[in-house]
């Protein structure tokens, strides 16, 4: 992405308030007591089994490690994970 583009992304969060995830296209998680995961913005599942998800992201993959792991709900750039979640990493693109 170009310096300008960069610029011209973060004059619009601060310059009309917005949320970042939105302009820049981050995931979005919301972990609840370690038995559920919502994750907004995923470009699709890699990887699935009872102990691991791998979602791939805009800008690299999110692996979420666990037991007993269902995928309760997917929708296109939503996705609701339910079991025991031990860790979640991000691995971002290396530029």
């Amino acid at each position: 992405m170009s310096r300008f583009v960069r610029k011209i992304r973060k004059w619009t969060v601060d310059a009309l308030d917005l949320p970042s995830d939105l302009v820049y296209d981050l995931p979005r998680l919301t972990l609840i007591g370690g038995q559920q995961l919502y994750i907004e913005n995923h470009r699709g599942v890699v990887n699935f089994s009872p102990e691991e998800l791998h979602l791939a992201l805009s800008q690299g993959t999110l692996e979420v490690e666990g037991k007993e792991l269902v995928i309760k709900a997917i929708m296109p750039e939503e996705v609701v994970i339910e079991g025991r979640i031990f860790g979640i990493k991000y691995r971002g693109m290396e530029e």
